[in-house]
């Protein structure tokens, strides 16, 4: 087990947590949700102890090994990606290594040997003997194959190194794992097998997550950040939020009603005060009103953004049609002979295993990178705009404020208007003075949204538009692109995005393998049945 004691912590005079007692059973899963910035990912490494609380303490039981998902992707660059994952498990691989070295040895004495005994003995019960087969496992259900087990890290991409890196974190039945934000860079075949691990997994899991649905497969209970505080709710993300809602429903009811009775009396109390022959009844509401009780409802740290597109332009028949596109990266095929037609009501979810290709294939339509070979044409009726992975470009100009930033992309230059719309999307206040320069993650997927959003575009081109927002912010882009009017072309890894928005699946391995008028769901089944 692991709980914490009275756990408080400030930044800079911001208090992030206070007096936090918190525990987390054995057996259990929990999704730790909370706005951006509540604290998900500080929270996570209090209880790895990585940074020390103000006050309090965490309590880990005795004998548990606690591991935790690697943020720092290049901290193994000069290791093997097999021994990297066996690091997972320290002792076991301290074990190994000191055998190595021994048996190394040229001049191996008597005392040696005696050592040797006793690290082949920790080694059976660490079960060594199993390690890397075990580890070869994982790696090949992430999506690592054989070959690369003897590359050094340095030599992995990304996605791939996140892969190894969650390997080592799953390896070696750890009592106590700790994920951040484990589903990020994954494909959709790692992602249901990280699913499956973790339901399987006997032990206590922590995990924070913006995947919807993947909170909901994995969570026997939500520990959600708010009000400085950490409070678990058994049952998964949906269930908490359900029930979350209920209540504020139920107890804004309460104080409605208080509310009411609390006017009647006042009502009754100014008419009679002055009545000699009242005076007894007003005396006796005015003790009524007094013991009125107004359930307190405390400010939330969640906001959520209105998110909502509408078309200037209605679109004809002709919307995209494209023959044949190839492209080349440094001598690398990404894409060969892609070729498809999309019509009018169309939402394509662009899927595969690599990332790479997909978002070549929206720089390609959007304009902003020339294919190889092979042409593509949209429809005389279409206005089109794109919402880019690396939206870094958009944020490196001279302008002032986020009011000047998103005046360029207005019809309406008007600054009160401007401000409006900002504050629909949480930049309120000072906040829309901003520099766009400094704008965090998510706020800068927020603006890139408000600019689609004064486009007026009826195709949007959406390459991963809930990378970096919160829960409350997903909802709300989810629901705005299942509104939408107009045709959407978009990649994602999020389950539950994709299928609520996507009628139309296409799958992409440099070629076109899959095409179909389907949901996510049901291309997944057919996957399955394929495997």
């Amino acid at each position: 087990m692991i709980s914490t004691s009275n756990v408080s912590l400030r930044f800079g005079g911001k208090k992030l947590f206070e007096e936090v007692n918190v525990k987390f059973t054995p057996g259990n899963c929990y999704g730790l949700i909370g706005a951006n910035g509540a604290g998900k990912t500080t929270f996570l490494k209090i209880l790895a102890k990585e940074i020390e609380p103000n006050t309090g303490e965490v309590i880990i039981g005795a004998n548990l090994r606690l591991s935790v998902l690697k943020q720092d992707h290049y901290a193994f660059d000069n290791h093997p990606v097999l021994k990297t994952v066996l690091m997972g498990n320290q002792k076991l691989y301290n074990v190994m290594e000191e055998k190595d070295r021994l048996y190394a040895n040229p001049d191996f004495s008597e005392a040696d040997g005696v050592r040797a005994s006793e690290l082949e003995m920790q080694f059976a019960e660490l079960n060594g003997w199993e390690a890397e087969s075990e580890a070869g496992t994982m790696l090949a259900g992430l999506g690592i194959d054989e070959s690369y087990h003897h590359r050094l890290m340095s030599e992995l991409v990304g996605g791939e190194k996140v892969k190894v890196l969650l390997a080592q974190a799953l390896f070696g039945q750890p009592d106590i794992l700790l994920l951040d934000e484990p589903t990020n860079h994954l494909d959709i075949y790692a992602i249901q097998w990280l699913e499956n691990f973790l339901l399987n997994f006997e032990n206590t899991v922590i995990v924070i997550s913006h995947d919807r649905h993947f909170l909901n497969k994995v969570c026997t209970h939500i520990a959600d950040i708010d009000y400085s505080k950490v409070t678990t709710f058994s049952g998964n993300y949906d269930f908490w939020r359900e029930a979350s809602e209920l209540s504020q429903r139920l107890l804004s009811d309460q104080n409605k009603k208080a509310s009411d009775k609390a006017e009647e009396l006042q009502a009754f109390i100014r008419r009679f005060s002055a009545n000699a022959s009242k005076s007894r009844q007003a005396s006796s509401r005015q003790k009524q009103l007094e013991k009125l009780d107004f359930a307190e409802m405390p400010k939330s740290s969640r906001k959520q953004p209105y998110i909502g597109f509408e078309l200037k332009r209605e679109l004809g028949n002709d919307i995209l049609t494209v023959d044949n596109i190839s492209k080349k990266i440094d001598g690398e095929v990404i894409l060969k002979n892609v070729s498809f037609i999309m019509r009018k009501g169309e939402k394509i979810a662009l899927l595969g295993r690599n990332d790479l290709a997909k978002t070549v294939l929206m720089d390609i339509l959007s304009g902003e990178m020339e294919a190889d070979s092979g042409t593509f044409a949209w429809g005389g009726t279409t206005v089109r705009n794109y919402f880019p992975t690396d939206n870094s470009k958009y944020f490196n100009g001279e302008e002032e404020t986020l009011v000047d930033w998103l005046s360029q992309y207005s019809e309406e230059k008007d600054s009160t208007f401007i401000r409006g719309f900002l504050g629909k999307m949480l930049f309120g206040g000072n906040d829309a003075l901003k520099k766009p320069n400094v704008l965090s993650g998510g706020e800068k997927v927020r603006c890139m949204l408000s600019k689609m959003m004064l486009s007026g575009a009826n195709v949007l081109l959406l390459d991963g538009p809930t990378s970096h927002l919160d829960l409350e912010s997903i909802s709300a882009v989810n629901d705005g692109i299942k509104r939408f009017k107009g045709n959407v072309i978009f990649t994602s890894h999020d389950h539950e995005f994709v299928q609520t928005v996507a009628n139309r699946i296409i799958e992409i391995d440099q070629s076109i393998i899959y095409d179909k008028e389907t949901t996510y769901e049901d291309y997944l089944e057919s996957k399955k049945r394929l495997n």
